[in-house]
């Protein structure tokens, strides 16, 4: 369901409906521990103890073996520690990495591709900056205590003033972003002894990612090199949450040097109102990266001296970029993906649901089953997450209902590999035209994103007239 090409090839979709080896395994020790945290490792009752254990005895032919089970005994005894929720935090992430480790080698076996060697970054503490972090570390270890079922607003308050004095300094931003979502979405289900439906999964993901994002070393990005060459956008991945949005700009990168192209990803986040919503997040994201406008008008970019990490980021500045040629995604996508080699993920970056590698397909069938959309060829069918297409563009599920091609992303959700459509081919009049979704990222003449654009830009103008108002007052 690719095209051929070296390095690439057919994509043999039925390798990505076997099962992989030890990976039931590996989540049933996860559910085991994240059960445990429903209701709170202050005092662990039997069944929250037997989730501990498990957890230390999934990781017992590890480097953390004696550790885990350290921490899962003194956790189970109701006298843990910030250092044993850590340790639990790491033997939860280890497991759930090899979990994304299987998942991605059945994905390069699938597509034929190439992929890069993990690095792990040197530890550097700064001490300036080493008091905000324990302070969140002090706000998740109490959360652990309390439980799902145990938190209020004055728990889930606490993370307030450190998040509000982690966001003004740029090295700690990240942690902060996260920790800020995860505050907002526990607040909204406060108190958890009402909540009718925890989200068990997402919340121990939250909690393990913050906690262990907090230690020395932990959220630095190396820079690996630089980028020179031609960049080919092939896609937009917009995350949006109520307190901030991102567009992520999957592409190939064609190094000026002749070597081998590789896949890389640009990112821009900003933080934002939750009234901003479908359309109203590129306004707030278009100032801060010239790549999107080249999105939108189908244009490549040529790179000078762009930063780049091991992982394939490219640490973004519009002084080291100016638009190239035109360059069609779904040419890029039939000549140039299946022979670009794939970035490693960072060690903290290996979570199954962090998944998301590029892929073209077409020459399949598309059916529909109980509101379930999927592509087929030769038999084998990959389930469509038509529901992930962003609302802030044209792309719509209709649109990869009657589509012939598509560029998206291959994800792992729920037990099963997925494809996420970033644009699609399809028929019109008879012309085969294209769909993105991130078709207005760089603004748009079309009747349906200018009428966006217009509410966007109303919505956007009112919340600025009232924080003036704020500001006078």
């Amino acid at each position: 369901m690719v095209p051929d090409g070296p390095g690439g090839g057919v994509m043999r979709t039925a390798l990505l409906t076997d099962p992989v080896d030890g990976l039931d395994e590996a989540l049933a020790a996860v559910d085991a521990f994240d059960r445990a945290l429903v209701g709170g490792l202050l005092r662990p009752r039997p069944v929250q103890t037997a989730g501990l254990t498990e957890l230390a005895e999934a990781v017992a032919g590890t480097p953390l073996a004696s550790r885990a089970a350290e921490a899962a005994g003194r956790t189970a005894a109701g006298a843990a520690a910030e250092d044993d929720f850590i340790a639990l935090a790491a033997a939860r992430t280890a497991l759930l990495g090899s979990v994304h480790d299987a998942l991605v080698a059945r994905i390069d076996e699938a597509t034929g591709r190439t992929r890069g060697e993990q690095t792990a970054p040197a530890v550097r503490a700064d001490r300036r900056t080493a008091n905000l972090p324990a302070a969140a570390r002090s706000w998740l270890s109490d959360l652990a205590r309390a439980g799902w079922q145990g938190i209020d607003h004055e728990l889930v308050s606490g993370a307030a003033q450190v998040v509000s004095a982690m966001l003004p300094d740029p090295a700690l931003r990240r942690p902060a972003t996260l920790l800020d979502g995860f505050a907002a979405e526990l607040a909204a289900s406060c108190p958890g002894a009402a909540t009718e439906r925890i989200p068990v999964r997402r919340w121990a993901d939250l909690w393990s990612r913050a906690m262990l994002l907090t230690l020395p070393g932990a959220i630095e990005v190396p820079v690996s090199g630089t980028a020179t060459g031609r960049l080919l956008p092939l896609g937009v991945d917009v995350h949006e949450h109520a307190t901030a949005a991102q567009a992520q700009v999957h592409a190939v990168f064609e190094p000026a040097d002749g070597t081998a192209p590789r896949l890389v990803r640009a990112a821009v986040s900003a933080p934002k109102p939750d009234t901003v919503v479908e359309a109203g997040v590129w306004q707030l994201l278009r100032p801060h990266m010239a790549l999107l406008a080249a999105v939108s008008e189908g244009r490549s970019m040529d790179l000078s001296g762009m930063p780049v990490t091991a992982e394939g980021d490219l640490i973004w500045n519009d002084e080291q970029a100016r638009p190239g040629g035109p360059a069609d995604a779904f040419a890029t996508a039939r000549v140039a993906l299946a022979a670009a080699e794939v970035p490693a993920a960072a060690p903290l970056d290996r979570h199954p649901a962090r998944i998301a590698e590029p892929v073209f397909l077409e020459g399949y069938t598309v059916r529909e089953d109980g509101g379930t959309l999927r592509f087929e060829a030769a038999g084998h069918p990959v389930t469509v997450e038509a529901d992930r297409v962003p609302a802030a563009g044209p792309l719509t599920p209709q649109a990869v209902r009657e589509s012939s091609a598509c560029i998206g992303l291959l994800r792992w959700d729920a037990g099963a590999f997925t494809v996420q459509p970033l644009a699609v081919e399809t028929t019109v009049r008879r012309k085969t035209v294209a769909v993105h979704g991130g078709g207005w990222a760089g603004g748009t003449a079309d009747k349906a994103g200018a009428r966006a654009e217009k509410a966007a830009t109303d919505a956007v103008r009112v919340l600025r007239e009232r924080a003036g108002r704020l500001l006078r007052t």
